[in-house]
């Protein structure tokens, strides 16, 4: 690249947070084929954008995502704004000749989310790189997991169980948010945490969600207003629990709930096969638990693999074996993914066409739901 790859950051919440430290990490830790600047953060209330672009390192702040877009120096646009304004700047990011990341889920509807896809599919032919925030895609051992099954260690799969647990609802005083409101985050513990545990599925088995049948409910459908001028109605769904056919045949199992006491961010995926088992829990994420069915019966049981090493997925470029890394560094190891990509040309993943795939399968099972616990095929979204 003969100049820096100038970032504008439309949000500036917890996600803006975390983004920013991807931003700026992955420059000082990674060789990167091109430089990485910090040259905007958007976000409409002037002072606290301002202050948050102090606080995080970017070079100056701005309340106009449109006027940012249109600027020459800018190359990368990262949304982190709530889902409903997703489709509308990413599609203008797109159109304008910008690289798009966008947090997940992809966007609110599946129409908001075929309209991104084509919109990144036209600029891709014009060189324009385009991803969605699957962060936990990007954690060492879930890389290393995709790996090993890719490479046939559990053989064909049997079944895979798939959670996210939260428990961050579970006081009735909590106020009303954005992520409880359908019209702002499109859905609730399913849209929010649940396309993580969809995607991770379908990442790591190579494999589509083709069908569903679910349940969701709400658990304390009116909050506090945060001004404290009464209470107003929540939305979305409080917990989603649904099983999917995967393409290749076997059964997945899936829940996700901001209602499991005591469990405060355990997102887990296991994977079972003829031949072993695969399992990871983001609450031990620096470790694999593998089990080798082909093993001396004497000496079976899930062993853990400290995912650590140089050999690992992105680690080499991080601390010596045994010394561990954290939530942020998924974020860090998405910006060296884009910005490789955009340098070099390399394949790009989770890419829009990914994300929309995850989007039908949160309408199927919202569908489903309706239909009480009907079969729903993902890409029609009709109840069979």
């Amino acid at each position: 690249m003969t100049r820096p790859l100038r970032v504008a950051m439309i949000g500036y919440g917890f996600m803006g947070a975390a983004h920013s430290v991807g931003w700026r990490q992955a420059p000082r830790v990674f060789g990167l084929p091109a430089e990485v600047e910090m040259a905007v953060v958007v976000g409409r209330n002037g002072n606290a954008v301002a202050e948050a672009a102090k606080q995080w390192g970017w070079q100056e702040s701005a309340t106009d995502w449109r006027e940012v877009i249109a600027r020459d120096d800018i190359d990368i646009v990262d949304i982190v704004t709530p889902g409903d304004s997703h489709a509308e700047i990413a599609i203008a990011a797109l159109e304008a000749g910008k690289h798009v990341i966008v947090e997940k889920p992809l966007s609110n509807t599946v129409a908001e989310g075929e309209a991104m896809a084509d919109a990144a599919a036209r600029a891709a032919e014009r060189g324009v790189k385009s991803m969605v925030g699957f962060t936990y895609r990007r954690v060492p051992a879930v890389t290393l997991l995709r790996d090993l099954i890719a490479e046939g260690k559990i053989g064909r799969i049997h079944r895979v169980r798939a959670s996210y647990q939260q428990d961050w609802l579970v006081d009735p005083d909590a106020p009303l948010s954005w992520r409880l409101q359908k019209e702002l985050a499109g859905s609730g513990a399913l849209g929010d945490i649940g396309a993580h545990a969809i995607d991770l599925t379908q990442f790591v088995t190579g494999q589509s969600v083709d069908r569903v049948s679910g349940t969701i409910d709400t658990i304390i459908a009116e909050r506090p207003l945060a001004d404290g001028s009464g209470t107003g109605a929540v939305t979305v769904d409080d917990i989603a629990i649904f099983t999917g056919r995967l393409s290749g045949g076997a059964l997945a199992s899936f829940d996700a709930s901001r209602f499991a006491t005591g469990r405060k961010n355990a997102l887990s995926i296991e994977v079972s096969g003829e031949f072993g088992a695969l399992a990871w829990n983001f609450e031990d994420l620096n470790s694999l638990q593998y089990y080798d069915r082909t093993a001396d019966s004497r000496a079976q049981g899930f062993a853990q693999v400290l995912v650590t090493e140089p050999e690992h997925p992105y680690v080499a470029a991080w601390w010596p074996a045994g010394h561990m890394l954290g939530y942020e560094h998924g974020f860090t190891h998405q910006v060296v993914d884009l910005v490789t990509s955009i340098a070099d040309g390399t394949p790009l993943h989770s890419s829009f066409e990914e994300g929309l795939s995850v989007q039908r399968v949160l309408d199927a099972v919202e569908r489903s739901s309706a239909a009480e616990s009907a079969w729903v095929e993902t890409r029609s979204a009709v109840a069979v």
